[in-house]
């Protein structure tokens, strides 16, 4: 077994499908981490990825252009996304149960969709979609080992490391980034401040939802070349709990979304070795729920030590001895 893990790690291939594997799940960490930036959680990344890759495959089947098919994936995801917006901060309705209505709804939605449309069930076959385009990096692909990696990858993975970028110089750079946090961590003194917190929280879930289109839109046009339902596969939900480890920063979603990607990817070698289908599909879903366990369990500690030393610091200097030390006398006081 060591043998085989070692050829594995080793394997450039392995290391091709991890950057595969994790692009997807990074775009919408990146969503879920800026809509938690403003104090607003986005339960409908699910839903926005499967319209996504739903409308990408159909729009870029009926006009022969991959692009067009990714502008009509994000459109139907910002869709949804705005949808949530307008029930959780138009309607004041609990934001994760509507997230979680939308995400029920695309799921049986987008199959349904898809049979009126073609009469497939369950996956596009009559499509002939279109897919994204691979990028071949040139003297880049010529370097052993690391060229097989790197290049011939999709461009959508190129796109998510920009995001990355992207969401990191929003957050922190950005006047509009001082606004999300501003909104985040309290309303009333952002309002006081001038800023809608209500058209900040829209902003945010705009954003959420153009990741998740490009994520949802890669599942069908370039991880695949077809819908299939349920494409998604619970990633949109894997992200909102990511998005706790990567500590509301684009860099530390790399992290987050790795943990996945790394156990997606071997649980494709692990088909070879006999064991059960069923743990095999099981496997990045628990691996990444257990390193997000574990993440969790070590921030907390660690937060309860510094306020523990913190609050003994506190204590110290208020009830501690004074300059006199602890046997100062009644006289020696008064003096």
């Amino acid at each position: 077994m060591t043998n085989f893990v070692a050829s594995v790690f080793s394997s450039s291939n392995y290391w091709f499908i991890v950057l595969r594997s994790t692009a997807p799940i990074l775009l919408v960490t990146l969503g879920a981490v800026i809509t938690e930036a403003a104090n607003i959680k986005n339960m409908a990344l699910e839903g926005s990825m499967l319209w996504a890759a739903l409308m990408g495959v159909v729009v870029s089947a009926w006009t022969g252009n991959a692009w067009l098919g990714l502008i009509a994936g994000i459109a139907s995801s910002v869709a949804i996304a705005l949808i949530l917006g307008l029930f959780a901060l138009k309607l004041d309705a609990n934001p994760v149960l509507c997230g979680v209505a939308l995400n029920l709804f695309s799921s049986g939605g987008t199959v349904f969709v898809l049979f009126s449309l073609t009469g497939d069930k369950g996956i596009s076959s009559s499509l002939s979609s279109k897919t994204l385009p691979f990028i071949h990096l040139p003297y880049i692909e010529n370097i052993p080992w690391l060229g097989s990696i790197l290049s011939g990858q999709n461009i959508v993975v190129w796109i998510s490391v920009l995001a990355v970028v992207i969401i990191h110089l929003l957050l922190n750079k950005a006047t509009i980034g001082r606004r999300i946090r501003a909104t985040g961590e309290n309303v009333e003194a952002a309002k006081s401040a001038g800023i809608d917190p209500v058209r900040i929280k829209f902003l945010t879930l705009a954003i959420s939802g153009v990741l998740a289109g490009i994520a949802g839109c890669f599942l069908s046009m370039g991880y695949t070349s077809n819908f299939t339902s349920g494409i998604a596969a619970g990633r949109g939900y894997v992200a909102n709990a990511a998005q706790v480890v990567a500590g509301g920063t684009a860099f530390g979603a790399i992290f987050a979304s790795l943990i996945f990607g790394l156990t997606d990817a071997m649980a494709t070698y692990l088909q070879n070795v006999g064991m059960p289908p069923e743990l095999i599909q099981a496997l990045p879903y628990l691996v990444t729920i257990l390193g997000f366990i574990v993440v969790t369990l070590i921030r907390d500690h660690r937060e309860i030590q510094r306020k523990r030393r913190l609050f003994e610091g506190d204590t110290g200097s208020t009830f501690g001895p004074g300059p006199g030390g602890p046997h100062q006398t009644t006289g020696e006081a008064a003096s």
